[in-house]
């Protein structure tokens, strides 16, 4: 009996040994799974807050990072390229950018301006290249020749003289502007304000061009009608007969060359306006506007005087005094033919 109790205990013993045992391996192996975990967990964790992190530190930087590149870019040196017949350094002397410059969007800029402003180019572009700026241009081209086309009125002799462009010289559009606004002119004084003219510039080889004036003389402007506006005592036609301008539709107006529209004669026509108003006793007559309008298809004017008649003076008495022996005061006097009460005549 004692020795079957002693066999039976030391069996209980043994399995609850290896129960022991098989509860500590599996909780000794389940810690290493656990930490495992974690390890992973965190592992996992941590790339996605890098990530997270990573673009805000690259975005802050792109940025911030081309103006302050912009703003420590130092010009180290000033290249031009495309010069034809101007000289390098003479196109640099037109620029205010120097070597030793701080490099910014506004100093290139700049430079469009300062070459530009010339009219020595069509066409201006400036490169950065980490301080090394390159200036491309395009130079304007050269005149061969000028060349008039449709002045049947006005011959070239008489308007070559006006035109300040000639041949060999550089090409600008703002001396073209100007002479076709000369050519315009010359018309006006022939009396053609319906007078266009059009630059064209033909290219040629070698960087040459001609510049041809396309010219549209139009018909002699005529005054088509005179208004005068402030008359009471003298009449429309009492007053346009003392004008030099004469309105066409008149009776054989067609004869006349005073139909036609001349700002030297719409002056002289103001004068005889004047004229006539003082020899009838009107002292204060003055001329408040005269203007001169063109008519929506160009073609003709209409002129419109705007009066102040003002009041009829008369003579009050009228003497000779003189301080010279044996002057006849009387005699003198009647010899003015003038008389107390007549109207006034300037």
């Amino acid at each position: 009996m004692t020795g079957i109790s002693n066999a039976a205990g030391n069996a209980k013993d043994h399995a609850t040994r290896m129960i022991a045992g098989l509860l500590a391996g599996t909780m000794l192996a389940g810690m290493p799974a656990i930490a495992w975990a974690q390890d992973e967990g965190s592992a996992e964790e941590q790339p996605a807050t890098q990530q997270e992190a990573q673009p805000q530190q690259q975005a802050q930087p792109q940025g911030q990072t081309p103006l302050t590149l912009q703003q420590q870019d130092v010009v180290r040196s000033i290249a031009v390229s495309g010069a034809q017949r101007l000289e390098p350094q003479t196109i640099l002397s037109y620029i205010r950018l120097r070597a030793g410059d701080p490099y910014t969007q506004a100093a290139g800029d700049q430079v469009l301006k300062d070459l530009y402003a010339t009219e020595l180019f069509s066409e201006v572009n400036v490169v950065n290249n980490d301080g090394n700026v390159v200036i491309s241009i395009v130079e304007n081209p050269v005149i061969n020749r000028i060349i008039l086309e449709g002045n049947d009125r006005i011959k070239s002799d008489k308007i070559l003289p006006e035109i300040r462009l000639a041949p060999r010289q550089i090409f600008t559009r703002s001396k073209v502007r100007a002479d076709v606004a000369r050519i315009i002119e010359l018309y006006k004084r022939q009396g053609r304000f319906a007078a266009t003219v059009e630059p064209q510039m033909v290219e040629l080889s070698q960087n040459r061009v001609d510049i041809v004036f396309e010219i549209s003389e139009g018909p002699k402007s005529k005054v088509r009608q005179i208004n005068i506006i402030g008359n009471e005592v003298f009449s429309d036609g009492d007053l346009r007969g003392e004008m030099a301008t004469k309105q066409t539709g008149g009776l054989l107006s067609f004869l006349s060359s005073n139909t036609s529209y001349d700002p030297d004669r719409l002056a002289y026509d103001q004068q005889q306006l004047r004229t006539f108003y003082l020899t009838q006793g009107y002292a204060d007559f003055r001329v408040v506007s005269a203007v001169a309008e063109l008519t929506p298809d160009k073609e003709d004017f209409i002129i419109t005087y705007v009066v102040e008649e003002g009041e009829r003076y008369k003579f009050g008495d009228v003497k000779v005094e003189s301080e010279l022996r044996d002057f006849d005061s009387e005699a003198m006097t009647q010899r003015l033919g003038i008389a107390s009460g007549d109207w006034y005549d300037a």
